[in-house]
């Protein structure tokens, strides 16, 4: 009992500090008094509206998962691509057991496998291939996927530079604090920072039974980071560097999108010129604009126009792991991009997910593999970790 009292204590005392006027204003003078609307015509955000952003997660979820069944799924059986499923193993409750211990499991193992269940290594072997093929995702599940998410990419993309295009801290970030707190929440800036806060909350949920990525962690990092800068930033009215962060967001994933449309497809060539066009944008956006516009602006900014205040400094942090986030994952990209060049007749893949496992065999057993001179880079590739959201 008393220690859940002292918890109590500790949230009450943290939920009080974290929303004070002292974390969020400092000594800029401003106050959550200068957030409630007059008749002056402008017009603040406020938390309370974080509920549209809720209502327009489901309602982006639903239109998902329509979009994919109706629209997505028939495109693509139109170019040739099945819903098939791999083959099932025979049922055996010994291996099944193991497989929800150890996927992958070592050579020991596989014997200790063997004699229990009579079986020789190779058909153990052989089960556990089919077994954890039964686990991955259909081809038109992917395909679908990526449609979706580049459908939704590039129309918000779209939106978020046309809403933006007349603004003036869309050419000079210096306007993202010059009258704070006092800036105007026009309606389409207003739907654009909910549509995107309600994206972002759909995906850490789907994110579970999407395709499964080995990247899986830093997405949901990313997400979960992301989530609480849109949702901190409207509560704090810094809405407009919020926009500034989701349109160069933006710029990047349907490219990538695209790209694995174009695998997924089997258009190689358009496949690896959308991969290439994905790097370079992704270079220019994330790694030099975002540092030099969003971080720079924060940082230098936001402290001379605005004052010094404890919240810059969470919003800072937030940012910079964002950053961090970014250069890691531009480092996978320009690793696959080497891969790429240095091994003759390779091709960029759909490397976040694992790719099918051979499950064929010989007439001894033995699983078929191709027979060329690269086989073990492009196997090496094919398990690669590549891009992003």
């Amino acid at each position: 009992m008393e220690l859940h009292v002292m918890l109590v204590k500790v949230y009450d005392y943290v939920r009080t500090t974290f929303w004070s006027e002292w974390f969020w204003f400092g000594g800029s003078g401003h106050s959550w008094a200068d957030f409630i609307d007059k008749e002056d015509g402008i017009r603040h955000p406020q938390y309370t509206d974080l509920r549209w952003a809720l209502l327009c997660g489901m309602v982006i979820f639903l239109i998902r998962k329509v979009a994919e069944r109706y629209v997505a799924a028939p495109i693509g059986r139109c170019f040739g691509i099945r819903d098939t499923q791999p083959r099932k193993p025979p049922p055996n409750p010994v291996l099944e057991k193991a497989f929800r211990c150890h996927k992958f499991p070592d050579n020991e193992r596989m014997q200790s496998l063997s004699k229990q269940t009579d079986l020789s290594t190779r058909k153990v072997e052989r089960w556990f291939r089919m077994r954890r093929n039964q686990d991955r995702p259909s081809l038109m599940k992917r395909f679908t996927e990526a449609a979706w998410r580049f459908a939704f990419y590039f129309s918000v993309f779209i939106y978020g530079v046309i809403v933006l295009w007349d603004k003036p801290w869309f050419a000079d970030s210096s306007n993202c604090w010059i009258g704070y707190p006092h800036h105007h929440i026009p309606r389409s800036i207003f739907w654009y920072y909910m549509i995107e806060i309600g994206f972002y909350s759909s995906l850490m949920f789907s994110q579970f039974i999407d395709v499964k990525r080995k990247d899986f962690w830093e997405m949901f990092t990313h997400h979960v980071a992301t989530m609480l800068l849109l949702c901190f930033s409207w509560s704090g009215n810094f809405v407009r560097v919020g926009t500034l962060v989701l349109v160069i967001h933006d710029a990047v994933d349907f490219w990538m999108e695209a790209a694995k449309m174009a695998k997924y497809l089997k258009y190689q060539r358009l496949c690896d010129v959308l991969f290439a066009i994905f790097g370079v944008v992704w270079f220019v956006t994330r790694l030099i604009i975002f540092p030099m516009r969003v971080i720079y602006s924060t940082y230098f900014e936001l402290p001379l126009l605005v004052g010094y205040f404890p919240a810059m400094y969470m919003f800072n942090a937030m940012l910079c792991l964002l950053l961090v986030l970014h250069a890691y994952w531009f480092s996978l990209i320009v690793k696959v991009t080497y891969d790429v060049l240095t091994n003759t007749g390779e091709e960029v893949t759909d490397i976040r997910s694992s790719e099918e496992e051979n499950v064929s065999e010989d007439e001894n057993g033995h699983a078929i593999q191709p027979n060329n001179n690269h086989n073990h880079n492009h196997n090496h590739n094919h398990h690669r970790v590549k891009a992003v959201s």
